[in-house]
């Protein structure tokens, strides 16, 4: 397993979603993954990257990455879940805005990590507010 972390400074949720899908898509290509399931917990941003017309144009070049990136050899399935069924992803999602500005390869053996990896495999569930 591998984990990341990214700060891109200023930017909109919806560009920071779909750059987290793009670069989790590269790890797992790099480390010989060739069946993948992709959670994200923003619908915003699956339907960009999923749609197969009328493509927002301030997202075009991450979409034709992301397009290149599902083109390679290998299954690759997306879904939505709610950020309280992912710790994992909550867990990064903050590491990364105390991060310095950047991509950040890091140990899953991580303690904090750890212990979210165990949380999401044990399915221990959240409620969530609405």
């Amino acid at each position: 397993m591998g984990a990341f972390v990214e700060n891109l400074g200023v930017c909109t949720i919806t560009r920071a979603e779909i750059m987290a899908a793009i670069r989790g898509l590269q790890l797992a290509w790099r480390n010989g993954y060739r069946k993948v399931l992709l959670q994200m917990d923003s619908t915003t941003a699956i339907n960009i990257l999923t749609a197969s017309e009328h493509m927002e144009q301030r997202y075009f070049i991450l979409v034709q990455q992301f397009q290149e990136l599902l083109n390679k050899s290998w299954e690759v399935k997306i879904s939505h879940i709610y950020r309280e069924g992912n710790k994992v992803a909550d867990f990064l999602a903050n590491k990364g805005h105390s991060s310095s500005i950047g991509y950040h390869d890091f140990d899953v053996s991580d303690a904090g990590l750890s212990f979210w990896i165990l949380y999401d495999c044990l399915g221990i569930s959240q409620t969530r507010l609405i």
